[in-house]
């Protein structure tokens, strides 16, 4: 029986060291295929940006930029001339907040705050302040789908809301070849696809909203090294994505950087 027993256990052994391990191949192929691709771009237009500002929101509109800044007691929500850089219009926060990203949508620019759980609504033409929400967790980015509120939190979601009541409606959870992608930041929805700055990184990643997948990646390492050689070493990260449906360009800036850039993907 022993004979017999060690002559079968050699059997299995050689056919399952012989047989091909089909769940490895497809893991390894998957892995390969999730790789996301590379967006390549042109530097268009190079414009003044405010060294003040630290950038959380940045919006297109009409022909002018939408910006909202952070900082407590420095933190504002600015209409900019993309020419000079300069305010033609701007609220202040109240010292205690925070801003971070904002949107605009049926004439209403919402406007996150931090740590402050405070959604800010406001009317686009005149920047009265119509209304507010209050949410838990912390407020990153934002953008919408033409319907419903998209923002982020610094995990790897995104969150879906209903832009008249704030609530919660979907999560879409990001990711990458390498699994779940957290600080999602800055955010510009354009056909199907989320547009986002990763956190700390000088990646702008284009996200399929149905799979939360990365599908594309776009590189800006080095880029105040060339057009701000003097600012390069003293300025905050990348942040800020704005787009021109009609021009078809978008515009990206950073947390205090001297530059603003209009750029074609």
């Amino acid at each position: 029986m022993k004979i017999r027993f060690c002559c079968l256990l050699c059997v299995i052994i050689t056919v399952a060291c012989n047989y091909p391990n089909t769940e490895n191949n497809n893991t390894s192929s998957s892995v390969s295929s999730n790789v996301p691709a590379t967006l390549n771009y042109n530097i268009v237009n190079v414009y003044p940006h405010d060294t003040a500002a630290f950038t959380e929101g940045l919006e297109w509109r009409n022909n002018v930029l939408y910006e909202s800044t952070g900082n407590k007691g420095k933190s504002k929500l600015a209409k900019v001339s993309l020419t000079d850089g300069k305010d033609l219009k701007r609220i202040d926060l109240a010292k205690e907040f925070f801003g971070e990203g904002i949107t605009i949508l049926n004439s209403k620019i919402y406007q996150l705050t931090y740590q402050e759980n405070k959604c800010f609504v406001y009317d686009l033409n005149t920047f009265s302040k119509i209304g507010e929400f209050a949410y838990e967790g912390e407020g990153w980015g934002m953008t919408n789908d033409g319907k419903n509120l998209i923002m982020t939190n610094g995990s790897n979601n995104l969150y879906f809301r209903d832009a008249a009541t704030f609530k919660i409606l979907n999560i879409v959870g990001v990711s990458d070849n390498n699994g779940a992608l957290s600080s999602i930041n800055e955010l510009e929805y354009i056909n199907g696809f989320v547009f986002a700055n990763v956190w700390m990184t000088n990646k702008i990643v284009k996200i399929d909203i149905q799979s939360g997948k990365v599908v594309a990646q776009a590189d800006f390492t080095g880029l105040l090294e060339k057009y701000a050689p003097d600012y390069a070493k003293r300025v905050d990260v990348l942040n800020g994505i704005a787009y021109d449906s009609v021009g078809q360009r978008f515009f990206i800036t950073g947390k205090l950087w001297p530059k603003l850039f209009e750029v074609k993907m």
